[in-house]
């Protein structure tokens, strides 16, 4: 997967395994989720307005472009949320936890998402 950020500074921190959407990736000590997301990655999750993916507005925590969840269901904002490792993500809502709007259904398909 191709990804949106390049890392040209900074590249001698630790490096820190995380799960995104239960794949393993890789990340660096400090980076925030928004980073390690972007970096793994081309989006940060999908509107659940049917207007496509989101990769973050306002980076500053402000916006709410950037929520993820965790496998438990609690909402991470990922522009402000630092990386710990063993963290898993969800690019998506748990759908048990988090109905699937039709917005989303429809936007991602009706294969990729799970029926209410």
């Amino acid at each position: 997967m191709n990804s949106r950020f390049v890392r040209i500074a900074e590249t001698d921190r630790i490096a820190v395994e995380i799960r995104i959407d239960g794949e393993p990736a890789q990340t660096l000590a400090g980076d925030t989720l928004l980073v390690a997301l972007l970096m793994n990655g081309r989006r940060v999750r999908d509107s659940e307005f049917g207007d496509g993916p989101r990769a973050g507005f306002c980076l500053m925590g402000a916006c709410q472009d950037c929520w993820v969840w965790t496998e438990s269901g609690a909402r991470l904002r990922a522009c402000s949320t630092p990386v710990q490792a063993g963290m898993s993500v969800l690019t998506r809502p748990p759908p048990a936890l988090w109905p699937i709007t039709p917005d989303l259904r429809e936007s991602l398909g009706a294969d990729s998402a799970p029926a209410p």
